[in-house]
């Protein structure tokens, strides 16, 4: 039954192809034939008795055949007659040369005698091409006029677009084009001095964007969309303050790294984000590196389901690994990215697995059974206030859920084997920094030992924006509920990068390392919590302090009022990346590290909170415990 649908399928589909074929034939024909026509009457000064006319027939006979030929040699036959863009003016121009040149040939070779005169090819050159062109962009504007859609009476929305460069002037046009959006362009505005009173599409380019409000009511605006998606991080603020001063809603385009994949169009407008005022520039990974590292072999990432974990799916499989298994104890996080990854075509080498990394039978069995080459160790306790009220689950987790997943991964033969940690882990005063930390140390020693077959190395990160428990998504639930919004401090600072950008650099650290190293990502400078809550509250729309309040409520047990680089005894070394350092310290040994991990496992489950923490601290001299009364 497939195998007959598939006949009459394709029987189908080639009808059609050759009734189109046979249309545009036709409708090619009865042009040129045309054209040659009135060439003749324009070089003759339509003189309709003129002796040379007579020939018209005889030369239309063989040249008709030639331009056929020539604009099936350049796919004019097989483009849809309504979708016409500069390609398709290219190429139909390489086809009207190709073919008058032969006509061209025939003329030098007969003496003129054989084809119409000099001055009638020039004009059926013109006159072919033109008219050709006309029609099929006359198409394209009635197609377009027809998918803008209809209901064009509606009443439209007056959008101003700030910045008048490619990124601008293409989505004047798609707004234009697609009527059904509601959004009708009347200005757009750029810093670029030069560009001021031209034009682009038809609209207006006014000036300066820092004009807006000077032309808000003269123009009728109630919306603008920011077109500008390399526009410094500083400048994007004074545009916004700009936008907020008009009372004008305002959205962005998606960013650079979006629009180029080709995921997103230019007229994918959406919210501006606080990741927008970061300031982060654009990095650069060198993929021919990763993907050396990746294609063809069998990746491990467990914590899959989790911030982190997900969006290393999403990279990895980018990279073609002949498998990837993506593990975590949670079914509920990790059904969405199996669902996700499906979805992009990856669902055949994906291997979803639900389990827990401290259960070491389990762990050994998906060992065995898959023979992963490479791990991304994403799985761990993260939250800093929960962790620091039962510090026996962060060590159960983080620290020997860790050690022996590394275990395992040796003895099997994995060749590299990467830890997400943190930034906490540096002189911890938080209960998770220090069980990642002891993570990193119970690494260095089996990489010092145990690190000919396997490479084991960390990456330390700062907070990455959106992700579970971060402070943005917390802020902004508090901005929905009309505030107050909580700050620990009003000098606490933080680290922050994008997600995407974060896994970025892991992937480029996990092609570098030779084994026992911690690499450090360039977090760029660190922010001001406070001052991330005001920015917030200005892109929702609000003034800070005066329609939604800021409330300080002092550093919880574990916080730190700053985050740190590096430990004293580490030693910084570059890499080959400019935004990826590496730190080599002298590593304590194997047995050490695992008997004091094995005294703290015998405790984690029965001791208090206060002497888990001590005992940690006796493995970790610069852990600085918050201990409860």
């Amino acid at each position: 039954m497939g195998g007959v649908f598939f006949l009459e399928h394709s029987s189908t589909i080639n009808l059609s192809v050759i009734k189109r074929s046979v249309f545009l034939g036709a409708l090619y024909s009865l042009g040129i034939a045309f054209g040659l026509y009135l060439a003749y009457l324009i070089r003759f000064d339509f003189d309709f008795n003129t002796k040379y006319l007579d020939n018209y027939p005889a030369h239309l006979g063989w040249m008709l055949p030639i331009k056929l030929a020539c604009l099936m040699l350049f796919g004019q036959f097989q483009g849809l007659l309504s979708f016409f863009s500069i390609p398709d003016l290219r190429r139909l121009t390489l086809a009207c040369i190709t073919g008058t040149s032969v006509i061209i040939m025939v003329w030098i070779l007969t003496s003129g005698s054989g084809a119409p005169p000099r001055g009638v090819l020039l004009a059926d050159f013109t006159i072919t091409l033109m008219g050709i062109s006309g029609v099929r962009l006359g198409l394209r504007m009635w197609r377009e006029s027809q998918a803008g859609g209809r209901g064009g009476n509606q009443r439209m929305t007056r959008v101003a677009v700030v910045g008048a460069g490619f990124v601008g002037a293409s989505l004047v046009n798609e707004l234009l084009a697609k009527k059904k959006l509601g959004l009708l362009p009347v200005a757009l505005f750029d810093d670029d001095p030069s560009k001021k009173n031209s034009q682009i599409h038809g609209i207006p380019v006014v000036g300066s964007p820092d004009l807006i409000p000077q032309y808000r009511k003269k123009l009728g605006l109630t919306r603008a969309i920011i077109a500008m998606p390399s526009a410094s991080a500083k400048r994007l603020g004074q545009i916004i303050k700009a936008l907020q001063k008009a009372d004008l809603r305002f959205e962005t385009v998606p960013s650079l790294d979006q629009l180029a994949t080709g995921r997103v169009k230019v007229s994918s407008i959406r919210p501006v984000g606080i990741q927008d005022l970061l300031g982060r520039e654009s990095i650069e990974l060198e993929t021919e590196s990763i993907s050396k590292l990746i294609q063809g072999r069998v990746v491990l990432v467990s914590g899959a389901g989790g911030s982190i974990g997900s969006e290393l799916c999403r990279q990895v499989s980018k990279f073609n690994p002949s498998q990837m298994i993506v593990l975590d104890q949670s079914e509920v996080q990790l059904f969405p990215i199996e669902q996700e990854l499906a979805e992009l075509g990856e669902g055949n080498s994906v291997i979803p697995l639900v389990c827990d990394v401290v259960d070491e039978s389990r762990v050994k069995f998906i060992f065995d059974r898959f023979k992963p080459e490479i791990v991304f160790h994403a799985a761990a306790h993260k939250h800093v206030s929960l962790m620091e009220k039962q510090p026996g689950e962060a060590v159960k987790n983080n620290s020997r859920g860790t050690a022996g997943f590394a275990d395992i991964a040796y003895q099997s033969g994995v060749d590299r084997f990467i830890l997400i940690s943190t930034d906490k882990a540096i002189n911890p005063t938080s209960a998770m920094g220090a069980s990642k930390r002891l993570a990193e140390m119970y690494l260095q020693a089996l990489s010092n030992e145990n690190g000919k077959h396997t490479k084991f190395m960390a990456v330390r990160f700062g907070n990455v924006l959106g992700s579970s428990g971060s402070v943005v998504p917390i802020f902004k639930k508090q901005i929905e509920k009309g505030g107050p919004v909580t700050v620990t401090h009003p000098d606490v600072t933080r680290f922050f990068m994008t997600i995407p950008e974060a896994v970025g650099l892991v992937l480029q650290s996990a092609t570098q390392g030779n084994g026992g190293e911690i690499f450090v990502l360039d977090m760029g400078k660190s922010i001001k919590i406070v001052d991330l809550a005001r920015q917030l509250i200005e892109l929702s729309g609000f003034k800070p302090e005066e329609d939604i309040e800021i409330k300080f409520t002092g550093l919880r047990p574990g916080e730190k009022m700053y985050e740190e680089i590096s430990h004293e005894a580490e030693n910084m070394e570059e890499t080959e990346h400019p935004k990826i350092m590496r730190f080599v310290c002298d590593a304590v040994s194997l047995e050490q590290i695992t008997h004091q991990l094995n005294e703290l496992k015998e405790i984690v489950d029965t001791a208090e909170s206060n002497e888990i923490k001590l005992k940690m601290q006796e493995i970790i001299p610069e852990y600085k415990p918050y201990l409860a009364p």
